[in-house]
């Protein structure tokens, strides 16, 4: 058997890659780190976003993870951030004080890259508490390091493995990680280093702020979607960008490293 026989037998083909495969958001995902140099990467779909990046789109990515490893060069999938396969072979290993306080609040972190349960249009992030926060109807991991990326790497992308009015309200029900916008709500004097989410990919399109203080707009629309279907699942008004563009699907290079060589087991890509 050839190696075409084997990737047509063993890999699924781009053309059966849909915008709620894992697949599909990871490569729009590692697209979007072309060009960028230091990320900050959060577990599970950035994870393998991150990898995918360095391997096709940007080779000199270092990836920072939270739990002080700076420079990774993992040889196979982490299951985690304190996964001893970070550690080997990566550039250095800071404590807390040093990679928080040094590395993301010193303005060294070029991408943070995140999930959450829920964003609103201004970009804030609901990782605590689904409904009521004294009677929640889901209780969530919390911030972990997020609201200090948010507030300190030059931009945030977050990857939604949903996009209905529960994950995309007008506003979180509880606001874990606050934007520039909130924040200068609250103080209108503070300073924000960051610009905060600039970019979300859900399974419908990738919504972006074109400005820091503005708001989120539909900037890319999935193959096959309609931007009224956009629209009816977002939990505010949504803005249409002059620029509006179709997604393109995966390649198969992508799907392969993906399925083969990045996360084999499908830990990640379920």
């Amino acid at each position: 058997m050839n190696n075409s026989d084997t990737v047509q037998k063993d890999v699924t083909t781009p053309a059966e890659i849909t915008r709620f495969d894992a697949e599909f958001l990871v490569t729009v995902a590692a697209r979007e780190l072309a060009g960028k140099r230091r990320v900050f990467a959060g577990v599970g779909l950035p994870t393998l976003a991150v990898d995918l990046a360095r391997r096709r789109f940007e080779p000199r990515l270092e990836m920072i993870y939270e739990s002080g490893i700076c420079g990774a060069h993992p040889q196979g999938l982490a299951e985690g951030i304190a996964d001893s396969v970070l550690v080997s072979g990566s550039e250095s290993v800071l404590n807390m004080q040093a990679l928080f306080g040094y590395v993301l609040q010193g303005g060294n972190v070029d991408v943070g890259f995140l999930g959450a349960a829920q964003v609103d249009r201004w970009g804030n992030l609901n990782t605590s508490f689904i409904g009521d926060p004294h009677t929640p109807k889901v209780r969530l991991p919390g911030s972990g390091g997020a609201a200090d990326i948010v507030a300190s790497a030059g931009e945030v992308i977050v990857i939604l493995r949903r996009h209905d009015l529960s994950a995309l309200p007008a506003e979180v029900d509880f606001c874990t990680s606050p934007s520039p916008v909130r924040a200068r709500e609250k103080d209108p004097n503070v300073t924000v280093n960051g610009y905060g989410v600039s970019t979300v990919i859900t399974p419908l399109g990738v919504l972006r702020r074109p400005d820091r203080f503005g708001e989120l707009e539909l900037s890319e629309i999935f193959p096959g979607i309609e931007v009224s279907e956009v629209q009816a699942a977002t939990g505010w008004e949504l803005k249409i960008s002059d620029e509006l563009s179709t997604t393109a699907q995966p390649s198969q290079e992508d799907v392969t490293l993906l399925q083969r060589h990045i996360d084999p087991d499908r830990f990640y890509l379920r």
